[in-house]
């Protein structure tokens, strides 16, 4: 794939323009790269203190007895919002590994053979979940296996 960047004090928001005969998989890769909408993300530190989260800064977001769970690296969040909702919010950085999980693909750091067909994901913040068979096919080919 030819790359090219124009800088010029003329563009004030960068641009992005691919040009090709047809759309593959990378092209679709780079498509969702440069069309991620990350917005931060407001969860509960305690019941009374409202704090803003960057999708940098979250590393797990798990339902937990019906709860939203934010995890940064040594802390944890409550959110009002629905997993679906908070994953949303996040882009594409996030992916999906079962019902009630999404991870940070940034802070992956180990994984391991689970049960029935599972994977162990084991993040760097020591946080870890099963990544489900539903959701096995998209992970694996996000990884290249």
């Amino acid at each position: 794939m030819k790359v090219s960047v124009d800088i010029s004090p003329a563009y004030q928001d960068p641009y992005a323009v691919i040009y090709t005969d047809k759309v593959t998989e990378e092209i679709q890769r780079m498509i969702d790269l440069f069309s991620t909408s990350e917005t931060p993300v407001t969860a509960w530190q305690n019941e009374e203190d409202l704090i803003i989260l960057q999708p940098k800064e979250i590393y797990m977001v798990r339902v937990e007895d019906g709860d939203t769970i934010i995890y940064g690296e040594k802390k944890t969040y409550r959110s009002r919002k629905r997993l679906y909702e908070v994953g949303q919010q996040l882009g594409k950085q996030f992916m999906q590994i079962s019902k009630t999980t999404l991870i940070n693909l940034s802070y992956m750091d180990r994984i391991e053979p689970g049960f029935s067909g599972t994977l162990l994901l084991k993040l760097k913040n020591g946080c870890k979940d099963y990544v489900s068979r539903k959701y096995l096919p998209e992970f694996k080919r996000y990884l290249g296996l």
